[in-house]
């Protein structure tokens, strides 16, 4: 059995999007540009055929990926939460000593995007932060050293 995939509604949104523009636009430019390389003649030499053979790797390979997930996945119900203590799909604001807070929303890995404020629960910070509550103290190792957090709100 495949490992499950935690997604908000908005990741499955945008998964089943990404799957419906790769199997449709993606997959009809590529074997354009497949067979343009084709009429060029000799296939050992060609570098756009062997660009395109690779690109076409890399698009089933993604499509697979996206099926897989898509078969898999567990929707991160914040309605579902507990009050009080950090769980998947909460957004938690801490801070560390005397620094701006800073706001993270825990989502699975497939969603992390630290740039947006999300974090995987599975990386160093969101598996420090879960279970936790309100006014708790977190030490979180990570690869840059130990750092110490403050919980300051969760919703």
């Amino acid at each position: 059995m495949a490992d499950k995939v935690y997604l908000t509604a908005d990741g499955v949104k945008k998964l089943e999007e990404e799957l419906g523009e790769l199997k449709g636009v993606a997959r009809v430019e590529l074997s354009k540009r497949l067979k343009a390389a084709i009429e060029q003649g000799d296939l050992s030499e060609n570098a756009d055929y062997s660009k395109a053979k690779e690109d076409q790797g890399f698009l089933e390979g993604r499509i697979q990926e996206i099926e897989n997930m898509l078969k898999n996945y567990i929707v991160i119900d914040e309605r579902q939460r507990s009050n009080g203590t950090v769980e998947i799909g909460a957004t938690v604001t801490i801070q560390e000593g005397r620094d701006e807070p800073e706001t993270y929303y825990l989502v699975g890995p497939a969603e992390a995007d630290p740039t947006q404020g999300k974090i995987s629960f599975e990386s160093p910070i969101g598996s420090a932060l879960l279970n936790h509550k309100v006014g708790d103290e977190v030490k979180v190792s990570a690869p840059g050293g130990d750092m110490l957090f403050k919980i300051i709100d969760i919703k």
